[in-house]
């Protein structure tokens, strides 16, 4: 029989839970955060739309990003 290849020992953080958990963090907060606060901007364009979802998402992404991280970090 073979050895397995995929095995893992992570010491320290483990870095693919914290992009998975940020990935899906960000989107499950972030789009009713986008779509909550584009109720509040003038938005007439698809472009202008766009754009304030790249910059609001940016942000959101970032903190979520920073959370998970410090999270990992504090939990090990």
């Amino acid at each position: 029989m073979p050895q397995r290849v995929e095995t893992t020992n992570p010491d320290g953080i483990d870095y693919a839970w914290v992009m998975q958990t940020t990935f899906v963090v960000t989107i499950v907060v972030g789009a009713p955060v986008v779509t909550g606060l584009s109720t509040f901007a003038t938005l007439p364009t698809w472009g202008a739309r766009a754009e304030f979802a790249v910059r609001v998402g940016a942000v959101i992404w970032f903190l979520t990003a920073l959370s998970v991280y410090f999270y990992a970090r504090w939990t090990r």
